[in-house]
């Protein structure tokens, strides 16, 4: 797949130095936005009910307006912000990496498009342990050994 060269940490961290210059400008110009994030690696706190959380989809989209907007704060890696879930409005803190957003919005409008996310650097990080641990002679026969 052409995209796979392109699931490397090199490019995720011009992707996300770019979603948080998007992000950070939208903050300077008073602008509310959407954000459609992977929710597996979104954090709540206090965690979700697990009826409301089981109800969000994989691609979740979240609407930074009025309170969740004024709330909103941003770092290098990550999205936060306080909004209501369910028809109760239980009321968390919503924590999203940046590379785990995969599109903003603002109105209909897509203005970013992000095809990276946070794991893929961790498989990443797994896979060339597991290389450089087999780069070494001594560990490749102990390896060898065991099976």
């Amino acid at each position: 797949m052409p995209l796979d060269k392109l699931q490397q940490p090199d490019f995720q961290e011009i992707m996300q130095e770019h979603i948080f210059n998007t992000i950070e400008f939208l903050f300077d110009i008073n602008q509310e936005f959407g954000v459609a994030c992977e929710i597996e690696f979104v954090e709540f706190e206090p965690p979700l009910p697990e009826d409301i959380q089981k109800t969000l989809p994989v691609v979740t989209l979240f609407m930074l307006a009025n309170y969740s907007f004024e709330s909103a704060s941003l770092d290098e890696e990550y999205l936060r912000f306080e909004a209501g879930f369910g028809n109760e409005n239980f009321g968390s803190f919503v924590q999203i990496p940046l590379l785990a957003i995969k599109q903003i919005y603002v109105g209909e409008y897509p203005i970013l498009i992000n095809i990276t996310s946070p794991h893929e650097d961790e498989e990443r990080e797994e896979v060339d342990s597991m290389s450089a641990l087999l780069n070494n002679p001594e560990n490749a026969k102990l390896l060898k050994k065991k099976r």
